[in-house]
């Protein structure tokens, strides 16, 4: 099953930034949405997360249809944004329990999962600090952490490499690899297309709001005559 975009229509403002839209991400896979700057990746995101409306099309996750089961779609997603949000007032800690706690969570068992997710990302220790005092790259490892805590079935992550550290990069290729060998599907954007060759499974090229090309790396590489370390010059 998995995700299942068709014919997606939307954008702003009455104009369509999308034109005719469609991708799959199925379960146990990692897909990247690649493209230049105003491509409709994000626009793309918003629709998919049911931020902006849909003016035509479907956005089925695992047969539950966003437009007609808005509720149930969301409560299998987990949601990543390129920005952190989080809220000034609350502690590490506190965030972590009301994100559990908002989807019934806030139990032992899932503390402790939350609380091996923040050893992973060195934060296990600053579970008193205010976002203020936090870093960008420790504000995404916050939001990562929340995520992740989770084990939502579907991930849509924006640019989640933006602002971590080396290790921390490392980490969330891993966890994304477990989860989809627990059979979750990820559907992610990024600009670093030669680091992304060596772990997604298929890359979505939006172009003008259209899908040009839905490929595994090495197929994309193949047709474009041009190495999997060679990827980032695949816009040049």
């Amino acid at each position: 099953m998995g995700l299942s975009i068709k014919k997606l229509y939307g954008g702003y403002a009455g104009q369509d930034v999308l034109k005719d839209v469609s991708i799959t991400v199925p379960d146990g896979q990692i897909v990247a949405l690649i493209g230049l700057n105003g491509a409709g990746k994000s626009t793309t995101f918003k629709h998919v997360i049911g931020e902006r409306p849909i003016r035509s099309g479907k956005v089925v996750f695992n047969e539950v249809d966003l437009v007609e089961n808005p509720t149930a779609f969301k409560e299998q997603l987990a949601y990543i944004p390129e920005q952190p949000i989080l809220y000034d007032e609350l502690t590490l800690a506190e965030h972590i329990h009301l994100m559990l706690a908002s989807h019934g969570l806030d139990d032992q068992e899932h503390w402790h999962q939350a609380m091996a997710l923040l050893v992973t990302f060195r934060l296990d220790n600053k579970l008193h600090w205010l976002p203020k005092h936090f870093s960008k790259g420790m504000q995404q490892k916050v939001m990562l952490v929340a995520a992740f805590s989770l084990k939502a079935p579907l991930m849509v992550i924006d640019e989640p490499f933006l602002g971590l550290d080396v290790l921390a990069q490392k980490a969330l290729v891993q966890l994304m690899e477990e989860r989809t060998k627990a059979g979750g599907a990820i559907l992610l954007t990024t600009h670093l297309l030669s680091s992304a060759a060596a772990f997604v499974d298929q890359f979505v090229w939006l172009d003008q709001g259209e899908v040009r090309e839905q490929a595994s790396p090495a197929e994309l590489a193949a047709e474009h005559q041009i190495s999997l370390v060679e990827m980032d010059e695949l816009f040049s």
